[in-house]
């Protein structure tokens, strides 16, 4: 599709202009707005094996370095504090935030006495739900995100998943024995693995359906530089001229007709109709929705603050010194243009299905259609959207798609972004890392 393919082209050379880090020797994050919402991001970097599709910042599991950094974790916390921030909500990524249940248990109620949160968000996976895991974990978290990617056998195999998780038919029947646990659980999959058939999506599809998980998100698989190598090794090439194709797959099966099971949350995200996952107040993986600035605190987090996004070091050894030492774990940064701003708000907000125009005019000055006129254009062009009125801008199902292309590419820039955070590693850690893993 030509649209796609000239959308690619241009998130990637936007992102490569604006998501480039430059060194920082700042101590600490900017403070808080007055009467701004924020979220806490929360980063566990361990997992027990390395998945080769995974950008993120993450290590082998070793409990010698994993429980220092969970205490250094809640130490940074009241840093934020300090600072003035107070958090609705949390959300601990990873890695593996489950790798060690009883640090994350304290750090979530740490986080809970320090600050007015009243849902968290984490994630894990599917050997992780066990009922002495799982017990632990309600009450503490409102909405649990399992990375399944599929249910296929074969293709577990293929990312190494099967011998660490089990199979697909083993991971079904734990999700459905974890879901009354929590307000909301969410199965993420991945679409457009290079083995991957239309047959296997359906069956993938299926098998999400059947487990009764009140969420999903169905993530287009995505390959910066360096994940491509390790993932050419192990699944193959990436083509992404079936994207679209699987993408109206998924929306039509969970989505589509007259009495969906399913129902848009983002354009890659789906809410099981009837459920407490349903309607506007659903949480998402993408919180970047929902808020625009967040601080992020442990190794390899990312914050978002005012036209400033901060990289924190990706060294465990290093962030461990750096707050032992009273000061944050800062190594780079990247500034925003207004421009900038206003196409990253375009981006985020459609991506969540609306974009509330007078908010954009109230924050930038300018109207969206003054602020972003090629991008605007080229959208209407494209039929992407549904309402275009002076309150705001919805999405066709073409549109949604085209979300899809430009969140996947502004991943793909975040991912490039790790990777320069990333090659700072000396010594041991990059051994872990780029070595053999182990």
């Amino acid at each position: 599709m030509l649209s796609e393919r000239l959308l690619t082209s241009v998130v990637r050379e936007c992102t490569k202009n604006y998501l480039r880090l430059e060194p920082t020797q700042e101590r600490r994050v900017p403070g808080p707005k007055p009467g701004q919402k924020y979220m806490l991001y929360m980063h566990v970097p361990f997992c027990e094996r390395l998945c080769p599709y995974c950008s993120f910042n993450r290590f082998p599991f070793a409990e010698d370095r994993a429980r220092p950094y969970f205490a250094n974790m809640r130490k940074e916390m009241l840093m934020l504090k300090d600072l003035g921030y107070d958090f609705e909500s949390l959300y601990v990524g990873g890695g593996t935030p489950t790798i060690m249940i009883d640090e994350l248990c304290d750090t979530i109620d740490m986080a809970r006495e320090t600050f007015s949160i009243g849902e968290v968000s984490s994630e894990t996976n599917p050997n992780h739900l066990i009922p002495s895991y799982l017990d632990k974990l309600q009450g503490r978290v409102q909405r649990l995100s399992v990375g399944v990617q599929s249910f296929d056998n074969d293709l577990l195999k293929q990312m190494d998943r099967y011998d660490k998780y089990g199979s697909g038919e083993e991971i079904l029947e734990r999700i459905g024995e974890a879901s009354p646990y929590f307000t909301s659980l969410n199965v993420d999959m991945i679409f457009n693995f290079p083995a991957q058939t239309e047959d296997v999506l359906f069956s993938d599809i299926e098998r999400v359906v059947e487990s009764g998980t009140s969420q999903t998100t169905f993530y287009p698989l995505m390959a910066s530089p360096s994940v491509a190598r390790s993932l050419a090794r192990t699944v193959g090439k990436v083509d992404y001229a079936r994207e679209q194709r699987f993408y109206e797959i998924i929306s039509e099966v969970l989505a589509g007709g007259e009495n969906p099971l399913f129902e848009h949350g983002s354009a890659w995200t789906f809410n099981k109709r009837g459920t407490g996952a349903a309607g506007e107040d659903a949480m998402i993986d993408e919180y970047v929705v929902d808020y625009e600035e967040y601080p992020a605190i442990g190794s390899g987090g990312i914050t978002y603050l005012g036209n400033n996004l901060y990289v924190n070091t990706f060294s465990v050894n290093d962030y461990n010194d750096a707050i032992e030492h009273d000061r944050m774990s800062l190594m780079g940064k990247a500034t925003f243009s207004k421009h900038d701003q206003m196409r990253y708000r375009f981006m985020m907000q459609l991506f969540g299905l609306r974009l509330d125009k007078r908010q954009f005019k109230k924050d930038f000055g300018v109207s969206v259609e003054r602020g972003l006129p090629v991008e605007m254009a080229f959208m209407k062009a494209s039929g992407a959207f549904d309402r275009d009125n002076a309150d705001e801008l919805t999405l066709t199902p073409k549109g949604r798609y085209l979300m899809v292309v430009m969140m996947r590419q502004f991943f793909i820039g975040v991912n490039n972004l790790r990777d320069q955070a990333r090659a700072a590693l000396v010594g041991e850690e990059r051994e872990l890392i780029f070595g053999d893993g182990k």
